[in-house]
């Protein structure tokens, strides 16, 4: 990356100014990091280890876990190292970093939710077909393009703003490195830049968002007009309803944030936001499947037991 600027780092001014409230947010920040990495680990080591999950639902639940856990840890140590320090740095090269990691594994979860549901919709609407249309083969090539995707979506954003010059301000208003905070403190044209976050960003948001919402179109039509069976419906919607939520959790903030206009964007409420997808949703994921799953359930017990 060509690094154009005189700034060598910038100072993160977090979640809040107030010092009474940082001890608090410490403390709670902490606890949700431990159970977002204790949560979707159990989730992982169980989808790794038991063979009764070893199939393509549970598949890609092991990669939402896996993101949820290298998401929340590129932005939250860095959040609670700033709750006790007084000189809030963060270097330009970790800042960068931080954005390029924060787009990679946020850009591919929400990739992943719509493959998520597709893989519901073949499984509900296409059960004959199942195990030939999502075989070993496909799943992995769908996660793996996901994964590739979001890596180069992330690569775009971070190389073209690491090419900005920052010759003002070096006070980000947040918690984290993100494209819109550095673009209010760049000099110079950041038009291009505001496209590419606008458009490419919008594209894979929209895509991904619109992908998914069809996906449960038919899955919703399918089983109201061809399922007869009550316990049938209720199970698939069941299995169905506790994706969805994390779709609505994930997608609501993305929007308010990377998608309404520029002209009525505020950094309070970005911020305030922002604490959605990267502090909450990635702490529900593994409470959502443990409490409304039953496979998952029963393979953490068989789990436990076997642990001397």
């Amino acid at each position: 990356m060509l690094n154009r600027t005189s700034i060598t780092e910038f100072l993160l001014l977090g979640m809040t100014d107030i010092q009474e409230l940082q001890s608090f947010l410490f403390v709670t920040i902490l606890i949700i990091f431990f159970v977002i990495v204790t949560g979707n680990g159990a989730i992982l080591i169980v989808v790794i280890s038991d063979p009764r999950l070893h199939s393509p639902m549970y598949f890609f639940l092991g990669n939402l876990s896996c993101l949820d856990i290298c998401f929340s840890t590129v932005t939250l140590p860095k959040m609670l190292e700033n709750f006790l320090s007084t000189h809030k740095a963060i270097s330009f090269l970790g800042c960068i970093s931080q954005l390029h990691f924060f787009h990679f594994l946020g850009s591919t979860e929400v990739m992943l939710l719509a493959v998520m549901a597709f893989d519901r919709f073949v499984a509900i609407c296409k059960p004959l077909y199942y195990t030939v249309i999502m075989n070993h083969q496909v799943c992995t090539q769908m996660a793996v393009t996901v994964w590739i995707t979001g890596f180069f979506h992330a690569l775009l954003h971070s190389v073209m703003t690491s090419r900005l010059n920052f010759c003002g301000s070096y006070h980000i208003h947040h918690f984290f490195c993100d494209v819109k905070p550095l673009l209010k403190l760049a000099c110079g044209n950041t038009d291009l830049n505001g496209w590419l976050l606008h458009t490419v960003t919008e594209t894979i948001a929209m895509g991904s968002f619109f992908l998914t919402l069809l996906s449960y179109f038919y899955i919703i039509i399918y089983l109201f007009f061809k399922t007869h069976s009550c316990k049938m419906l209720r199970k698939a919607l069941s299995t169905c309803a506790s994706h969805f939520m994390l779709v609505v959790l994930l997608f609501g903030p993305v929007f308010f944030i990377y998608i309404r206009p520029a002209s009525r964007s505020s950094m309070d409420q970005d911020r305030t936001v922002a604490i959605m997808y990267s502090v909450v949703t990635p702490v529900l994921n593994p409470l959502i499947y443990t409490l409304r799953n039953k496979e998952v359930k029963v393979a953490l017990k068989r789990l436990i037991r076997r642990r001397p």
